[in-house]
This record gives structure tokens, C-alpha cells and sequence, in this order.
């Protein structure tokens, strides 16, 4: 097969559906090597993904599409990729082309999470609605709908009403250079020079309300006995006041650590070396900070109520993310008994391995097959 994706993120965003595209991407590359693999995107002017093979990335061909390039992602790119012999296209970040059908072209879209529909305050309406349009109707065009993780799956069937037997929950794995241990001396000296010292719980991820880190310092600031800081690592947002605020309020400046510009390839070093990884995030798609702490060995206490507990599985504890006496009670479990997060750390190697990359290859070639 000749597959096609919609490879915009992988090659402009960092993070996020960035790290997703370029996941796909690279597991098809390696496990399954039988099949065509073409990236189409407007630009790749970044050095995210340079291990893509430049011949198989195609561009905007006429002068319009380069400078229309939404417009061309949109409806223009389905001309392109009917010259190009494409069989199945693959929309990786919640949209695909309109006329793929028309066009003889199967189709793919992955969909990532509603948060907006879940937590509609955290947007603006504009944003809202011009999501909205894109998802439903990815949804209703697409062949089929890939889902990553079954929290999105059932939120696509109920507000969506997508038919159930069209969506497919196939989850993710992160970066690989999570899955390198690292020795005792490299994870001393990176810590060492951001000013880590001791044991701490980590907490990765953007510094936002969703993200719940103002609940996570207050619960930990309720913990007894123990010698532990949190390191909170993240880009901040105007969130970050209410964070500084309530560390300030509860005189925690000398054992909350709040870090904002750790490099990817120092990030290993900081899971690793963490006795407790803390993600008590109000809503998310799948998780991948948590599967980044249980490659790592790291035990993990999360967030209930959205799709982390699918993504920990029984490699961590889990807590309601709006009580803070319940974050601490099961946080001083954890900072605690040794026992107990070696015991997570073990079940969290082993549940982890259903999301690697070998598997995941397969079950999206098993469902480019499927389409008809």
C-alpha cells in the first residue's frame, strides 16, 4: 500500500501531536517496512523529524497551495494525493482532507481527546466551534476513527454519536529516549545541575489549569514525615501565578523546585531518578507523561475520571483530582512505603509493554487493510 498521512504536526510542533505523528510515523518505518510511507506537510523547516526520509515528505506543489497552505490541507491536497496513487490517508492530529472518498482514497483519522467539549471553559467559543466542525466531521467522512485510548473512544459515542463499530482504540508510546535507562551518575549530575537534590516527586506538564498543579502542591504540603521536595517541570502560563501564590501561602518556597526550560534529553534523567511521578490532570486523551514515568520505572499516582488509569494501568495509585485530601492521603503512600513503589515500579514495566511501538504498527496496518 501507498499510505499517506497528514504529517503537518510531526514536523512543526514539539510536543504533543508532534510527538503522536512522529510515534506513527517512525513504528510503520521500523516494523512495518512492506508498505509506502509518505508524509505530507506545508513546511519542515524545524529539525523535529529529520530521521524521516526527505524523498518520501511532499510539499504544496503550486504557488497557491504553498500560500494557502490551510486551504490546501483542507480540500486542494485530495487532487494531489489522487496524481500520487494514494490508497489510505491518515489524518493524525483530529482532521482530514474533504473529497477523499470521492477521490477513491480510504481514510484514517485520528482522534486524540474533546477536552474542549469536557471542559468547555477552558476555551474560547470561537476555538470550540471551529473544533467541533473539524472532529465531526473527520468523523463522519473517515472510514474509520482511531481513538487513543477508550476515554475518547466513549466520549466520541456519546457526544458525538459516532457508530461504535467504526472506531478503533489504538494507544501510543512515547519517545524512545524515555525507554534508555541512564547510569546512577549521569541521572546525579543532571539533576545536580538543576538544582535537584534529594528525594522528590516529579510533575511534568505544560504549567495550566487543566493540569491541576496548584492541587498537587496543596496536597503536598499536607504530607507528614518525610524528607521529600516536588519538582514541578512545565512551560508556564498565566497559571503560574496562582502555583507561585499557593506555594507562597503555604511557605513551600524552600521544597516545591519549579523548572521551565528542561532540554528533552535531560527529561530521562529526572523520571529515573524521582522516587514518585504525580500527574493529576483534570482531563486528558491518553497520558504520555505517565507512560514517559512507567518506562522509566517510576511509580505513578494520577488523576481518575479520564483515560490515566489506562495509561498506568496498575503501575501507579490514583486519586480524585479535585479532593486534595485524597491526592495527599494516596501520596503519602507512595512517599512512604518502599515496598509499595517497587511494586508499582515492576507492574508499571510490564503494563507499559502493550504500547510499543511493534504492536501498535501492527494493529494500524490490520486496520488499513480493513478499509474498503
Amino acid at each position: 500500500m501507498r499510505i499517506g498521512f497528514d504529517a503537518k504536526r510531526a514536523f512543526a510542533n514539539k510536543t504533543g501531536l508532534g510527538n503522536y505523528s512522529r510515534f506513527v510515523l517512525d513504528a510503520l518505518m521500523v516494523h512495518e517496512p512492506a508498505h509506502e510511507y509518505l508524509a505530507y506537510t506545508p513546511k519542515n523547516n524545524r529539525h523535529l523529524f529529520d530521521g524521516f526520509p526527505s524523498e518520501s515528505i511532499h510539499y504544496p506543489k503550486g504557488f497557491i497551495d504553498q500560500k494557502l497552505s490551510a486551504y490546501w490541507r483542507y480540500t486542494r491536497i485530495t487532487d494531489q494525493l489522487r496524481e500520487e496513487n494514494i490508497d489510505v490517508y491518515h489524518g493524525l492530529s483530529n482532521e482530514i482532507p474533504q473529497g477523499l472518498q470521492q477521490a477513491g482514497i480510504r481514510s484514517v483519522v485520528t482522534i486524540h481527546d474533546l477536552i474542549f467539549e469536557r471542559l468547555p471553559y477552558l476555551f474560547k467559543p470561537i476555538d470550540r466551534a471551529i473544533y467541533r466542525h473539524k472532529f465531526k466531521s473527520a468523523c463522519k467522512r473517515a472510514g474509520a476513527v482511531v481513538a487513543v485510548s477508550d476515554q475518547t473512544r466513549r466520549d466520541l459515542i456519546e457526544l458525538y454519536s459516532v457508530d461504535e463499530s467504526k472506531i478503533e482504540v489504538i494507544y501510543q508510546d512515547c519517545n524512545p529516549v524515555f525507554q534508555k535507562q541512564l547510569a546512577t551518575e549521569e541521572r546525579s549530575r543532571i539533576c545536580t545541575e538543576y538544582g535537584i537534590e534529594g528525594p522528590f516527586v516529579l510533575c511534568v506538564g505544560t504549567l495550566e489549569e487543566r493540569k491541576n498543579q496548584h492541587r498537587l502542591v496543596e496536597a503536598f504540603a499536607q504530607l507528614k514525615n518525610h524528607d521529600f521536595k516536588l519538582v514541578l517541570v512545565g512551560k508556564p502560563t498565566a497559571y503560574l501565578q496562582k502555583i507561585t501564590e499557593t506555594i507562597q501561602r503555604l511557605k513551600l518556597e524552600d521544597r516545591v523546585l519549579l523548572l521551565h526550560n528542561v532540554s528533552t534529553p535531560h527529561l530521562p534523567a529526572l523520571y529515573q531518578a524521582a522516587e514518585v511521578f504525580a500527574y493529576i490532570s483534570i482531563y486528558e486523551g491518553f497520558g504520555i507523561p505517565i507512560v514517559e514515568a512507567l518506562h522509566s520505572g517510576t511509580p505513578v499516582l494520577a488523576a481518575k475520571g479520564s483515560c490515566l488509569e489506562e495509561a498506568g494501568g496498575p503501575g501507579g495509585l490514583y486519586a480524585d483530582p479535585y479532593q486534595t485530601e485524597n491526592i495527599s492521603e494516596q501520596l503519602q503512600k507512595l512517599v512512604t512505603d518502599v515496598h509499595l513503589r517497587n511494586t508499582l515500579s515492576d507492574a508499571g514495566r510490564k503494563h507499559v509493554k502493550q504500547f510499543a511501538g511493534e504492536q501498535i504498527a501492527a494493529q494500524l496496518i490490520r486496520l488499513y487493510e480493513s478499509l474498503r
